[in-house]
This record gives structure tokens, sequence and C-alpha cells, in this order.
């Protein structure tokens, strides 16, 4: 956990000037790392929770945040355990922050250029699922918030009338009916908004696997490595 702290030049992440503090994430993942009890977890999380990873004052999030992200949940894995309650959370926070920071900050990922923090957040937060489940009530609750933030991986994709069948990849949990999108083309940051909607019903059976409807978008808009995002989760225009 430390190694993977210190290989992070905070000070590069994007955070707004009043706010963002990067000598404190290093810090205090450093210190709650190493937390032997309450008192020393809870100093850390006021390093992280005032100007590091969130500003609770303002129910800011910063990108700091989702970088974090694995080293918070290695600490919730191996850390102490006040120290683990701590980290979960500072992931509880960034993730309800993110859903109402006006600022609807992106960041860039593996699968996509611009995503919203949230569903970076939600990524992360699946990856880890049998931890979080294994963590108590506020665990099962960040992954029940998580769901929220569904993302679709294209792997293949025919046109279809005035849209596109994409069959693909769901994480997360699809609200049903149509719903409105962000189509985020490989190489292109700026999204389209689009309809989907299930092509075929869901299947319990197979939850990952899915074949949606997207209206509005043409077949090479929608080659494989696209992703699709909610659209009330990157409301607002792309800051990067």
């Amino acid at each position: 956990m430390l190694e993977e702290t210190d290989a992070v030049n905070w000070g590069d992440l994007p955070g707004p000037r009043d706010l963002y503090e990067p000598d404190r994430v290093a810090t205090g993942l450093r210190a709650l790392a190493t937390a032997k009890g309450l008192v020393q977890a809870a100093g850390a999380g006021s390093l992280l929770a005032g100007g590091g990873l969130v500003h609770d004052h303002s129910g800011s999030v910063f990108p700091a945040a989702v970088t974090a992200a694995p080293i918070l949940l290695a600490i919730v894995r191996d850390g102490h355990p006040e120290a683990g309650a701590t980290a979960l959370g500072l992931l509880d926070d960034a993730l309800a922050f993110a859903v109402c920071d006006r600022r609807r900050t992106r960041v860039a990922t593996s699968y996509a250029e611009a995503v919203p923090i949230c569903c970076a957040l939600a990524d992360h937060l699946r990856h880890h699922a049998g931890l979080l489940a294994a963590s108590g009530a506020e665990g099962t609750w960040l992954l029940a918030d998580a769901a929220h933030h569904w993302r679709f991986d294209v792997q293949e994709a025919v046109a279809e009338g005035d849209g596109v069948a994409a069959f693909g990849v769901l994480a997360g949990r699809f609200p049903g009916g149509t719903q409105p999108a962000e189509l985020h083309r490989a190489g292109h940051v700026t999204p389209l908004a689009v309809q989907v909607a299930p092509h075929y019903p869901l299947s319990d059976r197979s939850p990952d696997e899915a074949c949606l409807r997207i209206d509005g978008a043409r077949l090479h808009e929608v080659a494989p490595s696209a992703a699709l995002f909610p659209s009330r989760c990157g409301s607002g225009t792309p800051d990067r």
C-alpha cells in the first residue's frame, strides 16, 4: 500500500485550487495504511476528507479519489479494522459527493477517456465485490450504490433500423426501459447523447451479458471497445 501511494505524484492530478490539497493525500494514505487504532485512523481520515480525496464541507470530490480507490480497498482488506472502516467511509463520501458535485469532474480510465468520477469509482468497487460484501453493512450499501452507475462495454454491433444493436458486457444494474446514455467512442473524449434499451430481456443467469438497442447512433460510432454510461452521471460539460 505504501509503495502504491508513493508511486503517484498527487500534485499532477487536477483539482480546484481552493479545495484540493495534494500534500494531504500521500500523508493521509500512509497514515491510514499504518494506523493501529481509532485515534490514528481518525487523524488520517481527517486529512483525506479535508481536501485530500474529498472536501467534506463543500461536498466536493477530486480525481485523486479514483486513483486512491484501490489503495483504500487494500486498507479495507489488510489494514487495522478502524482504518478499514475509515477507508469505507471515505469511499462512501466520494461516491455520494460525485453524484451531487456540480463540477461533474471526469477522469481518464483504461476503458474510456472522460468517465464521470462516480462511474469510475463504481467500477473499482465492483471489482472488489467479495471484499465489500464481507465488510458489513457499509460495504453492502456501497455495492448497492455502485450498481446504479452501470457500464456497458460493446463487443459487437450491427446496424438495425435507425439505430444499432450492440452485444457486450453489462456491469452494474440497468434500470430497465429506455434510458438516456453517454456513448464513449474509443479514442474520443466527447461523449454522444443516445437512448438505450434492452434489445432482449436481460438474463438473470448471465447478468453480465446483454444486448442493448442504441437509438441515435451509427454503426461506426459503436465499434467494439466503445462504452456506455448513464447520462445522469455525466450531466454537464466534460472538464478535460
